[in-house]
C-alpha cells in the first residue's frame, strides 16, 4: 500500500544517517547546570550525543553513567575512564546507583524519544517504511513482541492501547479489525499491520495516524509509561540537594507525568501544602514555561518537532 502524506516524526532516512541526533542539546546541558566534579546520569544513552556533551563539561574527577537496555547502543560506548555504561532499563536507576555506591547524583537526564537508529533499522519493526517482522522491543532479550501483542491481546485491551498511546479516535474499530484479521492468519509483519489499519485511517492524515498506530504498540511492548513512572518515583531519592532532573518528552502522557512530578512531587499531580500553604514537593521548577526546539532545530532535525523539555531542581 502507499501512504498519502509526509510524516515529520519518521524524517528522511538515509543509509548513512547517524545513530541519533541529540535533541535540545544545549538547552538540556544548561538545564543540568553541570559541575566539573559532579556525578551525572544519562538515562537514554542511545548514540551517546548527550553523554559526550556532558563529558566535555566534566573535570577529571567528574563521573557519568549512561543507561540503555538496547544492545545496539553498546557500539557507541564512550572510551573515557569517567564513563560507565549500564545495560539496563532506566526504571532500575535507584538499584544501579546503589550498586555503584553513588549515594547521591548531581543531575539526571532523560531524552524519551526513540533513536533514529531504531526507525532506520529495517529489521526491528519500529517503522512502517520497511516490511519487517513486528518486533519493536528495545531489549531484544525479553518480553513480548508487537506481533505477540497483536495476536494475543483481547480486543478491548488493543483498543485501550491504540487510544491511550496513539490517541486514535477510531481505536475500537482498529482493534476490531486486528482481531478479525488475525482469525484468518497471524499478524506478523509491518505490512500486515498496515494493510489492516490503512482502510480505517483518513487519507489526508494517513501517514501521521499510521505513525500513531506504531507508536502505541511500541509504547505498550516496551512498557514505556510504567518505566517512566518508576524512574520519576526514584529520582528524588537519587538526586542530591540542588541536583537537576532534566527530561525531554514527545508524548502527552509522558509530559503530563513529568510535569506532575516536577510540580507536586508525585505521579498523580496531587498538590499537598504545609501549614503555611507552601507546596510540599521535593522539586522546584527551573523553567516555568516548557522549552521547545527552535525553528532552526526543527528544520535541521524534523524528529525534534514534538519535543518538550522540562527542568526541576531537588530542594
Amino acid at each position: 500500500m502507499q501512504l498519502a502524506t509526509g510524516l515529520a516524526t519518521e524524517g528522511e532516512a538515509m543509509s548513512d544517517a547517524p545513530y541519533h541526533v541529540p535533541v535540545l542539546l544545549e538547552e538540556s546541558m544548561e538545564g543540568l547546570n553541570i559541575r566539573p566534579d559532579g556525578v551525572y546520569v544519562d538515562l537514554t544513552f542511545g548514540g551517546g550525543g548527550h553523554s559526550r556533551a556532558i563529558l566535555s563539561r566534566l573535570g577529571r574527577t567528574g563521573r557519568l553513567y549512561g543507561f540503555d537496555q538496547d544492545a545496539d547502543a553498546e557500539q557507541n560506548i564512550v572510551d573515557d575512564e569517567r564513563f560507565t555504561f549500564v545495560r539496563s532499563n532506566f526504571r532500575y536507576l535507584k538499584n544501579w546507583m546503589r550498586y555503584y555506591g553513588e549515594q547521591r547524583v548531581d543531575g539526571i537526564l532523560a531524552d524519551l524519544g526513540v533513536s533514529s537508529h531504531h526507525f532506520d533499522d529495517e529489521e526491528r519493526g519500529f517503522s512502517f517504511r520497511f516490511d519487517a517482522p513486528l518486533d519493536m522491543r528495545m531489549n531484544k532479550r525479553a518480553g513480548l513482541t508487537a506481533a505477540d501483542l497483536l495476536n494475543k491481546a483481547t480486543e478491548s485491551s488493543l483498543a485501550d492501547v491504540f487510544y491511550l498511546y496513539g490517541e486514535l479516535k477510531n481505536a475500537r474499530r482498529l482493534a476490531a479489525a486486528v482481531v478479525e484479521a488475525r482469525a484468518a492468519r497471524p499478524v506478523a509483519t509491518t505490512q500486515d499491520l498496515m494493510d489492516i489499519a490503512a482502510p480505517l485511517l483518513p487519507r489526508e492524515r494517513q501517514k501521521k495516524d499510521m505513525a500513531r498506530v506504531f507508536q502505541a504498540l511500541r509504547m505498550e511492548v516496551n512498557h514505556e509509561t510504567d518505566a517512566l513512572r518508576d524512574m520519576l518515583r526514584a529520582a528524588p531519592d537519587v538526586l542530591g540537594t540542588g541536583g537537576r532532573l532534566v527530561v525531554i518528552t514527545y508524548h502527552s502522557i509522558e509530559d503530563r507525568l513529568v510535569k506532575n512530578v516536577m510540580k507536586a512531587g508525585n505521579i498523580e499531580g496531587r498538590v499537598e501544602q504545609d501549614f503555611y500553604g507552601r507546596v510540599m514537593s521535593p522539586f522546584k521548577a527551573v523553567n516555568r514555561a516548557v522549552i521547545v526546539p527552535t525553528e532552526e532545530e526543527q528544520q535541521r532535525n524534523p524528529r525534534s518537532r514534538s519535543a518538550k523539555l522540562r527542568i526541576a531542581e531537588k530542594q
